[in-house]
């Protein structure tokens, strides 16, 4: 890849992260990988994922902050190198967490930074782009919010979405009646508050509940995949930990996958290495070997 063309993909991954607009990615031949922050104290981050098998193809996500999911990317089947620097960090510094991913075809993961600053994991999730049931979405929830040990999440009037989820850990998918306006959440100790989100039929979605600057919690959600007549727009924008209102917002993802419907594989192997990443964006440069899968 010559240096002007890595400068056009770094310029095209920089507006996905940035919520400008982009083209959706396809897992026509390939697979789909995206890349989410989503550790309340961690600054932020420049995350880079890089080819094992060439070297010279490499992506950069830039001064990715808390609450910042990617928009997929179509990338071949191989090897991928994903490593985390603090940002702004010399390329050629030491990765405060690396983690090595195989991707398949008709495979489609997050990789997400998650828990607390001073034990900061990568985590793989399992995408599950399979379209719902007609009059249907699928929603999952991914607890990033400090302030809740654990979380109960309903829709109104549905099913649960969440029974005592702790911080840093995924649901499953739960199919819930499209149009639902708002979810119910409930922290450990705490009221049940009502919050807004805004899900069509036939969609996929990440439901993401995060602390906001105020000490409340907010909601976003994650479009993983699009429905019929739904038209992603944009990306969560970066550092929603730190500028979010109070009350949370909807901020859909592009996650488009042929039209939303993907067979989601086996072939994503995950083998992480977590840092002490406290000591490491402070500039002490002391690593603890760990790791943290699903």
């Amino acid at each position: 890849m010559t240096r002007t063309s890595r400068v056009l993909v770094v310029t095209a991954l920089a507006a996905a992260v940035t919520g400008l607009p982009t083209s959706a990615a396809t897992a026509a031949e390939g697979g789909l990988l995206r890349l989410a922050h989503l550790s309340p104290d961690t600054p932020a981050v420049d995350v880079y994922v890089d080819s094992v098998a060439d070297p010279a193809v490499g992506q950069v996500f830039p001064g990715v902050g808390y609450g910042t999911v990617s928009e997929y990317q179509d990338v071949p089947p191989g090897t991928y190198a994903i490593s985390m620097r603090a940002a702004g960090a010399d390329a050629a510094s030491p990765p405060v967490l690396s983690t090595t991913v195989q991707v398949g075809a008709d495979s489609a993961r997050t990789v997400a930074g998650v828990g607390p600053f001073a034990d900061l994991g990568l985590e793989v999730l399992q995408d599950d782009l399979t379209p719902p049931p007609a009059g249907s979405s699928r929603l999952r929830v991914i607890a990033a919010a400090a302030a809740a040990d654990t979380l109960d999440v309903a829709v109104p009037g549905g099913p649960a979405l969440a029974t005592d989820l702790a911080f840093a850990d995924t649901t499953g998918y739960v199919d819930v009646p499209a149009g639902a306006a708002s979810i119910t959440v409930t922290p450990e100790g705490g009221q049940p508050t009502e919050l807004p989100v805004q899900v069509a039929a036939g969609s996929v979605y990440s439901v993401l509940v995060l602390d906001t600057p105020g000490g409340g919690l907010a909601v976003q959600t994650a479009l993983d995949a699009a429905g019929p007549g739904v038209v992603p727009a944009g990306g969560v924008e970066a550092g929603a930990g730190g500028t979010a209102a109070s009350g949370g917002s909807s901020l859909p993802v592009l996650v488009s996958a042929a039209g939303g419907s993907l067979a989601v594989g086996a072939g994503l192997f995950l083998a992480t290495t977590r840092a002490t990443a406290a000591g490491a964006l402070r500039g002490r440069g002391r690593h603890a070997p760990g790791s943290r899968a699903r």
